[in-house]
This record gives structure tokens, C-alpha cells and sequence, in this order.
């Protein structure tokens, strides 16, 4: 019976160069007694990594320009998003919790060779769009601070893959607690910046109702449309990559996945853990909006790029009274945290995903070089060309979230697909009816909408 039961569970277990992540997978200690709390801290960690990407650059320039062109209007574009997150959030840490596979190396066992290394290109060039938008944001909160030039700002982000090497070394959790101490530091700069502005209650509150003119087709005063502006808030909320990273950082928790009981609260702890900093995520975008509605409205040509924002806030004449070098310095210090956050799990995605497709056996540390570098090139590139034309990087960011809309269906068609099979995931974790149908449902609309998007962009 024993010698069965080791059997069993090498095979369910695999091999440590199987694992995703192989040196961190199970190294967390999770306790199977305690106090809720208690379980609840142990399993708290990889949610952050997870929300990171939904409060990431990308979003930010979205946010408040829709919030100073339409006011609270887009409030409920911001909370339909979260809602759809968390739902896909929980789909992705349960897949890789309860099958130990991530959903790279799942997709990857259902195709061949081939389809495996083009479905790795198509994920490889969303992640360099992803991370296109935080190298741009990191460096140009650098540029702002320190006054470096451009293209030494964009290099000095090349490092941050030395810093999670040598966090790495130190254990997971480490790289958990720097991640939530960044986004505790956003939170606290953006709840002191919203406080200052003094947003009307009502109206803010009134914005979290779903309204039709959040769907209108006509802008104002030559504006983007509330349709466009919704668009871009719902892609650059959803993205592919943090569906492969939250199905392999779910697994750095030691469970006995033989134990039903055991691997079921397991999934239950996940998910408070996803949802707790995925709400952190809500309140930060929210508070991106409002703040573009309490102290930018009116004034939206003024807030189109980062560093409009960061001169904005210095402005008396947009940002008002309170305007001052201190509001902008701690913008542009919320900038950094956010593109230093992103790129901590953009590279660890690139692992992942490289991992998972290609199936390559190399040293951890090339693997994080090579795939932080795919994400410099471009950047690099466009700031040589343009010499550091920061709208110019800007027109990148907005092309980048083309291959994001690209990318999706290809990674939430599988994860709704696995997720959603008894043979796969078992009677106990495989989701409910209507919980797929609604899935299928966000699928067909996040996809309709994505290709209006890029229609948008690419001016069809």
C-alpha cells in the first residue's frame, strides 16, 4: 500500500526539473491546522504578483484620461473588469493547484511540437507588449526623478532581473513581500493624492452603475468615445500573462494533493488570497479614475502621457490649489513601484511560458536573461530612433496592447476548456455549469470587443 501510494504520487508530483518554477514549486510551507487567519497568511502572496499586472503602466494613462474627459462615467467599466478577473484569476490558480501543471505546460501537452512553439511565439509577443508598457513607465518615472536621459532610464530597467535573481536566492516569499510592500505604497500615494482632490461622493459613487453612455460611440470636444476609452480600460485589464502566472505561483504552497479535503481548502484559501489583492487592484484603478475626475476634468489634453501627468500636477491653472512639485514627485515615485512590480512578474512569466512550451532545460538564470531581454529590444529601439521622444514611447504602449488583444483567446479558451472538464480537474474542482457558461460568455464578448479595439487602433 505504501510503496503504491509513493508511486502514485511521483507520478502525480513529477520530477523537480517538471515542476513550473521547479527551484520555488511546493517550497512554501501551507499549515493543514490553525486559525483561519493563520491559513489565510500562509497561502497570502501570490495574489499580489497576480493584481500586479491589472494596476500596471499600462493602465494608467487610460484611467485618467478617461476620468478627466467623462468625469465618474467609467467607474463601471473599471468594476465589470475586476469582477471578470477574479473569476478568470480563480479558473488559472486552481488549474495549476489541482492538476500541478501550469497552463503553458498544459496547453502544451494537448498540442504538438509545432503548435507549441507557435502558440510560445504568440504568448511571447504578448508578454513583450506587456512589458513594453513597464519598461516605458519605470523609465520614465526614472527620467522624471532622477533627470537621466531616456535611454539610460530604459537600460537602468534591464536590472531588475539581476534584483529577482538575487531575491531568488532568498526564498518566494521575499519577492511576495517586496511586491506588497509596492502596491501598499501606490495605494497609500493615490489615496492621499484622491483625498486632496476632493472627488463629489455621489457622482463617484453614482459612476459604479452601469450606463449606456459608458458604451457611447461619439466623444466630446474631438475626445475618444466612452466606447473606445471602456475598450481600453477592459484590454489592459485582462491580460493572457497573468493567467500563466497565477496557474504556476498557486503551486509554490506544499499540498498533498492525494487529500481531497486538504487540496479543496487549499483552493479556497487561493481564492480569498486572488480576490483580497485583486479588490486592492479595483480600488487602486478606481482611484486612477477619480483622480482624473476631481483634479484633470476638463483639462484631458493635458494628462494624455506620463510626463503631462507629472507637469500637470505641478500646474496651479489644472491641477489647482493643491498643485505642487511634492504631488508630482509621489506620482512619479507610484510610477516606479508600479513599472518595478510589473516587471518582477513579467519576467517571471517569460519563465513560465518558455518553460512550459518549448519544454528547454536551461539554467534559470539565462532563461530570466533571455526573457527579459526580448522585452527590451523594442524599447531600446524606439528610444535610439526617436531619441527619447516620450510620445513617441507612448504610441508604442497604445500599439503593444495589440498583441494583448491578439494573445487572449488563445489563453482563455484552454483555461476555460481544462477547467471546466471532470476527466481533468475531477467532480470536486471542476467548474460549475454556470460558471462556464458565463465564462464562454466573457470569452466571446472580451474577444468581440478586442477586435474593435484594435480596429480602433490600426484606424479600420
Amino acid at each position: 500500500m505504501d510503496e503504491q501510494k509513493v508511486t502514485k504520487s511521483s507520478l502525480v508530483q513529477g520530477t523537480a526539473m517538471d515542476d513550473s518554477l521547479g527551484d520555488v514549486n511546493g517550497s512554501i510551507e501551507a499549515p493543514v491546522t490553525g486559525s483561519f487567519w493563520r491559513k489565510l497568511l500562509a497561502f497570502s502572496g501570490p495574489g499580489a504578483l497576480v493584481a500586479v499586472g491589472y494596476m500596471d503602466p499600462g493602465n494608467w494613462v487610460t484611467s485618467v484620461k478617461g476620468g478627466a474627459t467623462y468625469q465618474y462615467t467609467l467607474l463601471s467599466v473599471v468594476l465589470i473588469s475586476s469582477l471578470i478577473a477574479m473569476m478568470l484569476q480563480y479558473m488559472a490558480g486552481k488549474l495549476g493547484m489541482v492538476t500541478h501543471q501550469d497552463l503553458a505546460q498544459a496547453t502544451r501537452k494537448h498540442t504538438s511540437r509545432s503548435g507549441g512553439f507557435i502558440l510560445w511565439i504568440i504568448t511571447e509577443l504578448a508578454l513583450m507588449a506587456t512589458d513594453i508598457a513597464e519598461v516605458i513607465g519605470g523609465a520614465i518615472a526614472l527620467h522624471l526623478l532622477f533627470g537621466w536621459s531616456m535611454i539610460a532610464s530604459v537600460l537602468t530597467t534591464a536590472f531588475d532581473v539581476v534584483l529577482l535573481l538575487l531575491l531568488m536566492k532568498f526564498g518566494f516569499r521575499k519577492i511576495e513581500a517586496i511586491v506588497i510592500t509596492l502596491i501598499l505604497t501606490i495605494l497609500m500615494i493615490f489615496s492621499y493624492l484622491v483625498i486632496l482632490s476632493q472627488p463629489n461622493i455621489v457622482g463617484m459613487l453614482g459612476g459604479y452603475l452601469p450606463q449606456l453612455q459608458a458604451v457611447s460611440s461619439t466623444g466630446i470636444h474631438g475626445a475618444d468615445s466612452p466606447l473606445v476609452m471602456s475598450l481600453g480600460i477592459i484590454g489592459a485589464t485582462v491580460m493572457p500573462h497573468n493567467l500563466y502566472l497565477h496557474s504556476s505561483i498557486s503551486q509554490t504552497r506544499k499540498v498533498n494533493r492525494e487529500n481531497k479535503k486538504e487540496l479543496k481548502e487549499a483552493v479556497r484559501f487561493m481564492t480569498w488570497d486572488s480576490n483580497i489583492q485583486l479588490t486592492m487592484a479595483f480600488v487602486i484603478n478606481s482611484m486612477l479614475l477619480i483622480l482624473g475626475a476631481a483634479m484633470f476634468f476638463g483639462h484631458a489634453d493635458s494628462v494624455g502621457t506620463f510626463g503631462a501627468m507629472y507637469d500637470a500636477l505641478k500646474d496651479n491653472t489644472i491641477a489647482g490649489a493643491i498643485a505642487s512639485p511634492v504631488l508630482s514627485t509621489l506620482f512619479a515615485v507610484a510610477l516606479l513601484a508600479s513599472g518595478q512590480n510589473s516587471t518582477i512578474t513579467g519576467t517571471l512569466t517569460g519563465e513560465i511560458v518558455m518553460a512550459g512550451f518549448l519544454r528547454l532545460k536551461i539554467p534559470m538564470w539565462l532563461r530570466r536573461v533571455i526573457t527579459r531581454g526580448f522585452a527590451l529590444i523594442p524599447v531600446v529601439a524606439f528610444t535610439l530612433i526617436y531619441g527619447g521622444n516620450e510620445t513617441k514611447l507612448d504610441q508604442l504602449l497604445v500599439y503593444s496592447q495589440v498583441f494583448l488583444s491578439v494573445a487572449l483567446p488563445f489563453a482563455m479558451a484552454p483555461l476555460i476548456i481544462f477547467t471546466s472538464s471532470k476527466k481533468k480537474m475531477g467532480e470536486t474542482f471542476a467548474n460549475p455549469k454556470w460558471m462556464t457558461i458565463l465564462a464562454w460568455g466573457v470569452f466571446a464578448v472580451l474577444t468581440i470587443l478586442n477586435i474593435q479595439l484594435i480596429g480602433e487602433i490600426i484606424g479600420i
